[in-house]
C-alpha cells in the first residue's frame, strides 16, 4: 500500500522527514481493530462485572430466602410445642383448679389424666402453695428433700408477674425423685394461680415440665444439612438455649455472637465476627421472647456461586473470541476499499490532474468519496457560498446548540423507572409515565422549531413534573397559578423545565419536609412574567448572582438534563433582547424564586414564523403593545 501526502501542485513536492522512518504507521485497519478491541474489552469487562454482581446478589438472596423458609417451619413447630404446654396449663387451671377446693377435693385424677394425654412429652405437673409447699403432683412421686421451691427463680417470677406465663431455660428436672435415676432435661412453664382452700382464695403456682428432647430434635433437623450454615436458639438476653457446637462453646474452643444476635432488630443482619463476614437470619419465637438464629457464612454463598462463575467465564471467553473475529472481518471490509482509493489518489500529481476513472468501487461511502474528490474543484465556489450562509445562520445555530444539551440520563432514568413498574406489574403507572414522557418529547421536538406558545411550554413543564413526582414518590407538590390569556403568548421552548430541574435537584431533593414547587404566570403591561418558586434550601445573594454569570456551570448532568440556568438566560436574551431573561431571588433555608421575563407576543402563525427566522420586528406586531 502506498502512502502519499496530498499537496497543492504549485508547491514543491514534500519529502518525508527522516524521523518518519522511526514512526509506527497508523492504518485505518489497525485503528479499527484497535478501537473495536478496546470497546469490546471494556464492554465485556463491564458486562462480566455486572453479571457477576447480579448472580452473586441473586445467589445470596436465594440462599437467605431458603433459610428463612426453613426457619419459619422450625419456628412453627417450636411454637406448636410451646402452645401445647400452654394448653395443658390452661386446662389444669381453668377446668380443674378453679373448680376444686383443695381442702376437700383431690386433684390427682385430673392431673393423671392430663399427664397421660401428654403423649410422652409431659414430664410432670405440680401445684404449690404460696409458701412453696406441694399440693399435688403427677406422676405421683416423692419430692426431693431440702428442695426450697419458694427460693427458685421460676417460682418467684410466677408470683412477681402473676399476669404472665414464664418459660424457663432447659434444665434437669430437680424437684422429684426418680427411682430409675433417669432425670430428664425439661422446659418449665410456671404461672400464678388462685387456689381455694376451705372457701378461702390464696395464691399458688402451677408448674408444667415438658420434655426438652422434642425441641432439641427440631433443632437437630434444622442443622441436618451439608451446608456450612447452622442454627441455634437463644433467649432475648442472648443466653444460649441450644447450639450445635454447645460443648465446644462451653469448653472455650469456639465463640458465638449470641449476645450481639439478641440485640439485632432486623430479620437479616450482616456482621463481621471473629474476622469472618456472615449473615444472621433472626426469627423470634412467640410466647417466650426466644430467638431462632441461623448463621450463614459469606464463604458458603461464594461456594455455591463458583459453578455459575465458571460458566460465566466460559461464555465471556467465547464471546471475546467471536468479537475478535468479527472485528477482523469488519476492519477488512472497511479498510480494503479505502486502501484502494488511497492507491488511486497516490497515482495523481495534483488536483488539476485527477483522471476521470478515479477509483469508485467498494461500498457506497467509498464511491461517494471518490466522486466527491473528483468534483471538489467545482465545489470550492459552492463551499465559499456555504461559508457565507453559515455565518448568516450562526445566530440560529447557537440557539439550537444551547437548546440541544439534553442529557440522556434523564431519559435513561425515566425508562428504567418504567421498566421496574412493568416488572412490578404496575401497568397503570407505567402507562402514565410513558404518556407523560411522550408528551414531553413531542413538545421538545416541535418539528425542529424553537418557538412555541406558553401553553405548550407549560404542558411540557407539567409533563416533566409528573414524571419526576412518580420517580420521587410524590416527595413534592406542584402548584400552578396561570393568569388567563397568557397561554397564547410566544416563548422559547424548554426554558421552564431546566428551572424546575434546578429546583428539584438543588432545592428540595434532599429536604426532609414536603417540597412545594409553584409556577405563576401573569401579564404586566406589555410583558409576561413566569415565576418558579420552591421551598428548598435556598442560597445567598452572592450565589444567586454567580448563577447568571458567564462561568456558571450547568446542572449536574448525572441528575438532570444538563441545560443550565445561564443557557436559558442567554437564549432569552439572544431571542428577545438584552432587557429580558432570568432573575433569581433566594433566601437560605426559605427557598428560591426564579423569574422569567419575556415580551408579550401573540402566538399567531405569522409571529411564530417571524421569530423562528429572526425577522420579527416589534413595530410589525399588532398584538404586543395593546393594553389589556
Amino acid at each position: 500500500m502506498k502512502h502519499t501526502i496530498l499537496h497543492d501542485p504549485d508547491q514543491k513536492k514534500c519529502t518525508p522527514n527522516k524521523r518518519a522512518f522511526f514512526q509506527v504507521p497508523h492504518t485505518i485497519r489497525s485503528f479499527i481493530v484497535f478501537s473495536f478491541s478496546v470497546v469490546s474489552l471494556v464492554l465485556l469487562v463491564t458486562v462480566t462485572i455486572m453479571m457477576s454482581t447480579i448472580f452473586n446478589t441473586r445467589t445470596r438472596s436465594m440462599t437467605i430466602e431458603a433459610v428463612q423458609q426453613a426457619d419459619a417451619q422450625t419456628v412453627v413447630n417450636i411454637e406448636d410445642y410451646l402452645k401445647s404446654m400452654r394448653s395443658i396449663s390452661d386446662t389444669m387451671y381453668y377446668n380443674v383448679i378453679k373448680c376444686k377446693d383443695i381442702a376437700q377435693d383431690d386433684l390427682s385424677d385430673e392431673m393423671e389424666l392430663l399427664y397421660s394425654a401428654g403423649n410422652g412429652n409431659l414430664v410432670s405437673i405440680a401445684l404449690y402453695k404460696e409458701d412453696g409447699s406441694l399440693i399435688a403432683a403427677s406422676p405421683v412421686v416423692t419430692e426431693k428433700e431440702n428442695v426450697r421451691v419458694a427460693q427458685q427463680s421460676w417460682f418467684k417470677d410466677a408470683l412477681a408477674q402473676a399476669e404472665n406465663m414464664h418459660f424457663s431455660m432447659p434444665h434437669v428436672q430437680n424437684l422429684f425423685d426418680d427411682p430409675s435415676y433417669n432425670y430428664k432435661w425439661v422446659i418449665s412453664l410456671s404461672r400464678a394461680v388462685e387456689v381455694t382452700e376451705n372457701g378461702h382464695s390464696e395464691k399458688g403456682v402451677l408448674l408444667v415440665d415438658m420434655n426438652y428432647e422434642s425441641i432439641e430434635h427440631l433443632l437437630d433437623e434444622a442443622n441436618n444439612h451439608d451446608s456450612r450454615r447452622y442454627t441455634y436458639l437463644c433467649t432475648e438476653n442472648g443466653e444460649l438455649i441450644d447450639h450445635p457446637r454447645q460443648n465446644q462453646i462451653n469448653a472455650g474452643l469456639v465463640k458465638e455472637s449470641n449476645e450481639n444476635a439478641a440485640g439485632f432488630t432486623a430479620n437479616v443482619t450482616e456482621e463481621n465476627f471473629e474476622g469472618e463476614k456472615r449473615f444472621d437470619v433472626i426469627s423470634p419465637i412467640a410466647y417466650t421472647g426466644w430467638k431462632l438464629v441461623s448463621v450463614i457464612p459469606d464463604e458458603a454463598m461464594r461456594i455455591s456461586f463458583k459453578s455459575t462463575k465458571y460458566l460465566l467465564i466460559m461464555v465471556v471467553s467465547l464471546t471475546a473470541a467471536a468479537l475478535l473475529l468479527v472485528t477482523q472481518y469488519i476492519a477488512d471490509r472497511i479498510s480494503r476499499p479505502i486502501a484502494a482509493l488511497n492507491d488511486a489518489i497516490a497515482n495523481t500529481e495534483g488536483v488539476k490532474n485527477i483522471p476521470d476513472d478515479i477509483y469508485e468501487d467498494g461500498t457506497d461511502e467509498v464511491k461517494v468519496l471518490g466522486q466527491t474528490l473528483h468534483a471538489y474543484i467545482n465545489q470550492i465556489d459552492r463551499l465559499m457560498k456555504a461559508v457565507v450562509q453559515e455565518e448568516e445562520e450562526k445566530r440560529k445555530t447557537e440557539l439550537d446548540a444551547l437548546q440541544g444539551q439534553i442529557n440522556p440520563h434523564f431519559l435513561y432514568n425515566t425508562l428504567d423507572s418504567i421498566v421496574w413498574m412493568i416488572e412490578g406489574e404496575k401497568n397503570k403507572e407505567a402507562v402514565y409515565m410513558v404518556t407523560q414522557l411522550a408528551q414531553l418529547f413531542r413538545i421538545s421536538l416541535n418539528r425542529g422549531k424553537t418557538m412555541i406558545s406558553l401553553e405548550q411550554e407549560l404542558r411540557h413543564a407539567k409533563a416533566y413534573l409528573n414524571i419526576q413526582k412518580v420517580r420521587y414518590k410524590e416527595s413534592f407538590e406542584a402548584i400552578y397559578d396561570i393568569e388567563e390569556g397568557v397561554e397564547n403568548c410566544i416563548i422559547v421552548k424548554i426554558v421552564i423545565q431546566p428551572i424546575l430541574e434546578n429546583a428539584i435537584y438543588h432545592g428540595i431533593k434532599e429536604s426532609e419536609e414536603q417540597g412545594i414547587i409553584r409556577i405563576h404566570a401573569f401579564r404586566k403591561e406589555n410583558d409576561i412574567y413566569i415565576t418558579v418558586s420552591d421551598n428548598g434550601y435556598g442560597m445567598s445573594e452572592e450565589e444567586c448572582a454567580a448563577l447568571l454569570q458567564g462561568d456558571e456551570k450547568p446542572i449536574d448532568s448525572k441528575h438532570g438534563s444538563g441545560v443550565g440556568l445561564i443557557n436559558v438566560h442567554r437564549r432569552l436574551k439572544l431571542r428577545f433582547g438584552e432587557q429580558y431573561g432570568l432573575k433569581i431571588d433566594s433566601e437560605p433555608d426559605v427557598g428560591t424564586t426564579v423569574t422569567i421575563h419575556i415580551p408579550a407576543i401573540d402566538a399567531s402563525p405569522a409571529n411564530l414564523a417571524a421569530l423562528e427566522s429572526g425577522t420579527y420586528r416589534k413595530e410589525n406586531s399588532n398584538d404586543r403593545s395593546k393594553d389589556r
